[in-house]
C-alpha cells in the first residue's frame, strides 16, 4: 500500500470543528510536506478550489498550483498530485506551466483532473461550467491537448471546446505525469479507462470496492490499455483503544446546527451522480471518508487495510485532524508497523 494525504489547504477537513490548529497558510504546508516525507509518505493531494467548502466560502483557501510549485522546490521525494479543473485552465497554457513544475520537482508531478462540480464557484468567477456529460467531454478534448503538448515538438488540434495551430511546450516533464481521476457516472468512468491512468474513490468500504475495481480493470483491459493504479480517500483515526476512537469519532460528527459551509455540500450533492443516501453524519467529513471506518486501534486499522490491499487498492488517501500531530501517530503505529 502507498500512502497519501491530502494537503489541509482548507484549514483542515472537519466541517463541524471550526479551529483545527492547522492554518491555511505557506508556513504550515511546506513543515507538514517536509516531515510527511521523512514519516514515509508516498504522496500528497493538493486540492483546487478557489472558495473554501469546507470552513465556508469566505474562509482562506490556498491557490493549488502556486502551493504545487513552492512545494516543489522544498520537497524531494513527494509526489505532487495536484487537481486541476479543466474549466479553470486553458491547455496551452496548463501544459507549459506544469511542465515546468514537474522539471522544479525532478519528475514529480501527477495530476488529479476533476470534472467539476461546484456550479456557484464558476459563476462567481465568470467561467463556463457545462452540464455534467458535456463536462466529461471537454475533460476528454483537454487531456488530449495537454498529453499532446507534452508529446510532441509542434501540436495541432481541432475540436469543439479547444484548438491549437503548431503550439509548443518546451522544455516537456522529466517524465509523463500520472493521470489520476475519479468519478462513478458512465461519462467518467469511459473517460478513465481511456486517457487516465489511476482511478481514485471516494471512500467505501473493501466490499464495495473491490467491484469498483473489478469494473474499472476490465474497461481498462477492453480499452486495450495497461493495468491503472487504484487509490481511495479515507479518514483516519488511530488510538491505543476502540473506546478512544469512538470518542473522538463523535467529537467530530456531533451537530448542533448546520455549519457555513452546508450549502456547498448541498450542491455538490446534487450536482453529481454519485450515490445519494449519504448522511447528515457524513457531511462532517468529505469525500466519504468515514465509510472505510479506518477508526480504531493500530491493530484494526492494519487489519481493514489488508482488506482493501486484497480488493485490489494500491492507494489511501487520507484525512486527519490535526493533521501534523496525526500523521505522526498514524506513521509511527500502521504504517511502519506493516513493514
Amino acid at each position: 500500500m502507498r500512502y497519501g494525504y491530502w494537503m489541509p489547504v482548507f484549514g483542515g477537513w472537519l466541517r463541524n470543528v471550526a479551529d483545527e490548529g492547522m492554518n491555511a497558510s505557506w508556513d504550515y504546508t511546506k513543515k507538514l510536506a517536509q516531515r510527511s516525507e521523512a514519516l514515509g509518505y508516498d504522496l500528497s493531494l493538493i486540492a483546487e478550489l478557489n472558495m473554501n467548502d469546507i470552513k465556508g466560502v469566505g474562509a482562506p483557501t490556498l491557490d493549488a498550483w502556486s502551493t504545487a510549485a513552492a512545494l516543489a522546490a522544498v520537497t524531494e521525494t513527494l509526489e505532487l498530485m495536484v487537481a486541476v479543473r479543466p474549466n479553470f485552465h486553458h491547455p496551452a497554457l496548463f501544459a507549459k506551466a506544469a511542465a515546468n513544475i514537474d522539471q522544479i520537482s525532478g519528475g514529480r508531478l501527477a495530476l488529479n483532473v476533476v470534472s467539476s462540480w461546484w456550479a456557484d464557484e464558476a459563476k462567481r468567477y465568470g467561467l463556463q461550467f457545462d452540464q455534467h456529460d458535456d463536462r466529461y467531454a471537454r475533460t476528454s478534448e483537454w487531456l488530449t491537448m495537454v498529453e499532446g503538448l507534452w508529446a510532441e515538438e509542434e501540436f495541432d488540434f481541432s475540436g469543439k471546446f479547444y484548438a491549437a495551430d503548431k503550439a509548443i511546450c518546451s522544455p516537456k516533464p522529466v517524465k509523463h505525469p500520472t493521470i489520476y481521476a475519479g468519478g462513478e457516472s458512465e461519462a467518467a468512468k469511459t473517460l478513465i479507462a481511456h486517457q487516465c491512468d489511476a482511478y481514485v474513490m471516494h471512500g467505501d468500504p473493501a466490499s464495495a470496492i473491490a467491484p469498483k475495481i473489478a469494473d474499472m480493470a476490465a474497461r481498462r483491459e477492453a480499452a486495450g490499455k495497461p493495468p491503472m493504479q487504484y487509490g481511495m480517500a479515507a479518514y483516519a483515526i488511530v488510538r491505543d483503544s476502540e473506546a478512544e476512537a469512538q470518542r473522538e469519532l463523535a467529537r467530530i460528527t456531533e451537530v448542533s446546527e448546520l455549519p457555513a459551509g452546508y450549502d456547498n455540500f448541498d450542491q455538490w450533492l446534487s450536482g453529481t451522480q454519485l450515490e445519494r443516501e449519504m448522511k447528515i453524519h457524513e457531511y462532517s467529513v468529505s469525500n466519504r471518508g468515514l465509510r472505510p471506518n479506518l477508526v480504531g486501534t493500530p491493530e484494526q486499522l492494519r487489519e481493514r487495510i489488508e482488506e482493501y490491499e486484497a480488493a485490489g487498492l494500491d492507494l489511501l488517501l487520507l484525512q486527519m485532524s490535526p493533521q501534523a500531530e496525526e500523521m505522526e501517530r498514524f506513521s509511527e503505529q500502521v504504517m511502519r508497523s506493516n513493514n
